[in-house]
């Protein structure tokens, strides 16, 4: 009888010092490699402002991904170890977006036990001035640090 080898991630998900949860490698994880889908529900612009009311003043948190097309992908009830890969000014993954499908590459060798981490780059339609600057916080602590997760406006 074949017995057939399990394919375990390379990575898991457990505390980070950069915000709740981090997605860190098990091993290490060459250039290159496409890692896992950011998965989730499908909803309009519409939908996920009602899930995600904006409260003034308020830190703001989701786990929405927004696609090229407008929608988002909401992973909150999703099982899905991507929702927790936290930002970083300094990233050593990036999201691709193929076919309104979002994966999340190396694009650098990472180490052992490195958080994996990409530019979360968000964008508001408002200014980025500093108080909305303050209520998109970065906890990376890479050199090149932002202070934000807010993407630079053009």
């Amino acid at each position: 009888m074949a017995t057939s080898k399990r394919r375990t991630r390379p990575f898991e998900a457990r505390e980070s010092k950069i915000q709740g949860r981090g997605v860190f490698a098990t091993r290490k994880i060459p250039d290159g490699t496409r890692l896992i889908e950011y998965r989730g529900e499908v909803i309009s612009d519409e939908e996920a402002d009602r899930r995600y009311p904006f409260e003034e003043g308020e830190r703001h948190h989701t786990f929405l991904f927004r696609l090229d097309s407008g929608d988002a992908i909401d992973a909150k009830s999703s099982r899905t170890p991507a929702k927790y890969i936290n930002h970083s000014c300094d990233p050593n993954c990036e999201a691709v977006e193929e076919d309104g499908r979002i994966f999340i590459d190396a694009i650098r060798d990472i180490a052992r036990g490195e958080e994996l981490v990409y530019d979360y780059n968000y964008i508001l339609d408002e200014p980025h001035n500093a108080a909305n600057k303050r209520l998109y916080p970065c906890n990376c602590g890479s050199k090149n640090c932002r202070g934000t997760i807010l993407a630079k406006k053009r």
